[in-house]
């Protein structure tokens, strides 16, 4: 009884390898929002974005701080040089520059519109990213459902091919028709496979945009059907000037260039640096020196044509790039709500009429096979609409998504409802 409980755990420790090559790795299986979380948290360009932020944060505080104090020291009257104990006369004491009033937390300001105006660059990356994301996403919904439908033809194809086999062997059609048969089965097969490569590839896409290996195994939950949503272009417009990043940028850089004009202007009010000595004279004792110096604005053009009038240019520049995106957001939004109202009115008529349609005329057309009032090419061109409609549904559910996602994008918030 030892004997033979040994020998099967000595098989099982020798068959181990080989039985867990056949097995295959589990898919994980994701979800839209979960795509998203996971893109978000972990792609490349986000992070590093998130550490340059942290590194403006860090400005400011720069930005705010105080200059060191200095200490000063002087020797002077010394009957040779470095002879320090002999001299006649000596000083120590502490100084501090001071800027005027307000120019510290100018720049404090400054540095934080800065922080600001990269956060909002964040935020266009993030928004992006996510655009990029749900395109791969229904891509490969789309694939999967291309590659369903390339399965239901071959199922179709080789179902022709087996009633043209009886058929001939019955005398009915001639040779021809199974040759044909066979040509379409052949096509049928090679379009499978074509759309299994589309969905690997579109696996690809997505881990890329996940920060996973190319080909690490993956699985999506989702679908391409969905309720349409009621959209008013003027709303979507108003929401898009008020949350798309690169408003909120536009308004930051003129913020800080106003700032900018102002701490120049300021620039005519004198910092100043203030100093306590104690001095001491060789035979007269020590004594206490309190010294204040500050710069003369005598050169006073220098800012008005400088720094000012670098700050002025800046602003009235900005203030047309602010116009130029208003009308590229307008022009985005509408252009995406046209393409979202354009697929949705194509969905419907597939819903209504097409797909209907087409499959009551491939059965018509099967059954007037069976009956033998046609031939294989009358059937053969009626299983291709049939699967060619079938398709270009799929592709209008793909571009109604396409369409709402760019619509998000160009308005920079999530649609209710999505």
């Amino acid at each position: 009884m030892k004997r033979s409980v040994l020998c099967v755990l000595l098989a099982a420790v020798l068959l181990e390898p080989f039985l867990l090559r056949g097995r295959t790795e589990k898919e994980p299986v994701f979800t839209l929002d979960e795509c998203i979380d996971t893109a978000l948290k972990q792609n490349p360009l986000i992070l590093s974005s998130l550490q340059q932020y942290q590194a403006s944060l860090a400005r400011v505080n720069q930005a705010k701080a105080f200059e060191q104090p200095s200490i000063d020291w002087d020797s002077d009257l010394q009957p040779s040089i470095f002879n320090f104990k002999d001299s006649g006369e000596h000083y120590i004491g502490l100084s501090q520059s001071f800027q005027f009033p307000g120019k510290r937390q100018l720049k404090g300001k400054i540095a934080s519109k800065e922080s600001q105006e990269l956060m909002t660059e964040i935020d266009l990356l993030r928004l992006d990213i996510t655009f990029r994301v749900k395109q791969a996403f229904y891509s490969l919904l789309l694939a999967q459902e291309m590659q369903k439908y390339a399965q239901q033809n071959l199922d179709l194809a080789r179902d022709f091919l087996q009633k043209a086999e009886l058929k001939f062997d019955a005398g009915d059609v001639a040779r021809v028709e199974v040759l044909r048969a066979r040509v379409e089965s052949a096509k049928a097969a090679n379009q499978l496979r074509v759309a299994g490569n589309e969905v690997k590839l579109a696996k690809a896409t997505l881990n890329f945009l996940l920060a996973r290996k190319k080909y690490e195994p993956i699985a999506v939950e989702g679908d391409l059907k969905r309720p349409p949503l009621e959209l008013e272009l003027d709303p979507l417009r108003e929401m898009a000037l008020s949350f798309r990043p690169e408003m909120k940028r536009i308004n930051f850089s003129l913020e800080r260039e106003r700032l900018q004009k102002k701490q120049a202007t300021m620039s005519y009010l004198p910092d100043f640096t203030l100093g306590v000595n104690r001095h001491h004279i060789d035979g007269e004792g020590s004594f206490w020196d309190v010294t204040l110096s500050f710069p003369i604005p005598l050169f006073f053009w220098q800012p008005k044509k400088g720094e000012i009038a670098e700050a002025e240019a800046n602003i009235r520049s900005l203030q047309k790039e602010a116009e130029h995106i208003v009308n590229v957001i307008s022009l985005e939004v509408e252009e995406a709500y046209m393409n979202a109202v354009t697929t949705e009115n194509q969905i419907q008529l597939f819903e209504k009429d097409i797909l209907r349609q087409a499959e009551e005329v491939y059965n018509m057309f099967l059954f007037s096979y069976q009956e033998g009032e046609i031939g294989g090419i009358e059937l053969i061109e009626a299983r291709r609409t049939l699967i060619e409609a079938r398709r270009s549904y799929a592709g209008a559910l793909f571009n109604y998504k396409a369409a709402l996602a760019t619509l998000e994008r160009s308005i920079g918030q999530t649609l209710e409802g999505e």
